[in-house]
């Protein structure tokens, strides 16, 4: 199965415990690693689904412009964002929108399908949104949903 949870947001006061005796068990030193110039530590990389999804948010909640979008769209996408984000669904009094938890899968060779769970207030909503990756390997947000709410077809004259 290739569906996959990446991430949950704590609420609150929920942190789990640390420990806070430095000292090791056993009354060992602790293991050191030799330092050099390509041992430093790299940031870890944000997915790109958990990217997206806070910047999906941000647009529909009103924070950001959806021109912001603009390059990150292709398709239909960036049609359908802009149609979610003029009826304003994510806009709340007061509690700012926040991504709870995001799954995702992968539906090919450079296709990612993903969920979130949104976070307003004390209400939940539901976010679907798919990525694909062009030939020059930046990813593409090419179709969005939020709460099962779709853009209506174009009407053919």
């Amino acid at each position: 199965m290739n569906k996959v949870m990446t991430r949950t947001r704590r609420t609150q006061g929920t942190r789990p415990p640390v420990r806070h005796d430095t000292r090791r068990p056993g009354g060992t030193a602790p293991r050191t690693t030799p330092k050099s110039a390509s041992a430093a530590p790299r940031a870890a990389q944000p997915r790109p689904t958990d990217v997206f999804a806070d910047r999906l948010v941000e647009v529909l909640s009103g924070h950001r412009p959806v021109h912001c979008m603009l390059r990150h769209t292709a398709g239909r996408a960036y049609d359908e964002l802009a149609w979610l984000a003029e009826h304003s669904p994510l806009r709340t009094r007061g509690t700012r929108p926040f991504v709870r938890d995001i799954g995702y899968y992968v539906a090919g060779p450079g296709a990612v399908e993903a969920f979130a769970r949104i976070g307003a207030g004390d209400r939940l909503r539901a976010m679907a949104f798919r990525l694909e990756q062009g030939p020059d390997l930046r990813w593409r947000c090419t179709a969005v949903e939020l709460g099962g709410t779709r853009m209506p077809p174009p009407q053919d004259d």
